[in-house]
């Protein structure tokens, strides 16, 4: 049976009269790697600083491992790695000496772990180096390295890739699946680069305006995503006729940053059957000169599913 390492029930929180998290569920098992969605202020922050113990809900209950979050049994923390928004480390110190201060508090006697996450980071040739002296990009790869120095088995981390490059990302990226994958860690991560959330996560979850509203495996994503079929040729208007009267539904595109017209045919049938599209216009004396599948990405799913939410969809 797979271990539930993260849970909410019923979890809100208010601050005055503004409901930010409402009534949230989450179930997380361990091992999985869940992306964590939504726009700035839907309560998502909000929702890690309750999991963290951070701050009291209104109302609803956190679980870690099992056990809930109060003041009573923070001791389940300690199986926590995390960012939330900016790390914070000591400017004047190094890197080696701010890894020593985590490695002191988390109670780690193992000295060898500074090394390891060091290289997991690439952070080796900067360990003698003051943190205000440093990249954004290595101050990121610093919080990063004080979040898993302890090899949690559960990582919360809010935007943590931010001021990397895109090299940066991708060993993040990989750190990630190689800490699920290996110790079998749970990771719940929100980012805004929502391309990089599709590559590593197993699971989608996007939440609006503190609830919420869709949940998606990530092997299942590609069965959400909108996908549309481009035809272009020497004669649009007659292959629109042709298509048309094969019963396609066939709209005019114009692509005014490249000065081009194209025609689009969004229905399943359509995306299926290129190939017959292709021999059918072929045959007509009109080929294409494009014809592609199209898919949505996950960023504009996301915005999607957040328009369909305002609309009540």
């Amino acid at each position: 049976m797979v271990k539930e390492a993260i849970k909410t029930v019923n979890l809100s929180k208010k601050y005055g009269k503004t409901l930010v998290v409402n009534d949230l569920n989450l179930s997380i098992s361990s091992g999985e790697i869940v992306g964590f969605l939504g726009l700035n202020g839907a309560g998502k922050t909000t929702t890690m600083r309750m999991l963290l113990g951070l701050i009291k809900p209104t109302s609803g209950e956190c679980y870690i491992q099992g056990n809930k979050i109060d003041q009573y049994n923070v001791e389940v923390l300690n199986e926590i790695g995390y960012i939330i928004e900016t790390p914070y480390s000591y400017p004047d110190l190094t890197v080696q000496e701010n890894l020593e201060i985590v490695s002191t508090l988390r109670g780690i006697r193992n000295k060898d772990v500074i090394d390891w996450v060091t290289e997991k980071l690439k952070l080796d040739q900067y360990k003698d180096k003051q943190v205000k002296h440093l990249s954004l990009g290595n101050i990121a790869r610093l919080g990063i390295a004080k979040a898993i120095i302890h090899k949690p088995e559960i990582l919360i981390l809010d935007e943590p890739t931010n001021g990397l490059d895109p090299f940066g990302v991708i060993e993040v990226r990989e750190l990630l699946k190689e800490l699920a994958n290996n110790l079998g860690t749970t990771v719940l991560i929100s980012s805004h680069k929502l391309e990089e959330i599709s590559k590593v996560a197993t699971r989608i979850v996007i939440i609006h305006e503190g609830r919420l509203i869709r949940e998606v495996e990530s092997k299942e994503l590609d069965l959400y995503l909108e996908k549309r079929l481009l035809v272009s040729g020497r004669n649009n208007k007659a292959m629109k006729e042709v298509l048309s009267a094969k019963g396609y539904q066939v709209n005019f595109k114009s692509d005014l940053e490249n000065n081009s017209c194209y025609l689009e045919l969004i229905d399943t049938k359509s995306v299926e059957s290129s190939e017959e599209i292709a021999t059918l216009l072929v045959n007509a004396g009109y080929p294409p000169k494009m014809l592609t599948v199209e898919k949505e990405d996950l960023e504009n799913y996301f915005l999607r599913v957040l328009n369909d939410c305002n609309r009540g969809a």
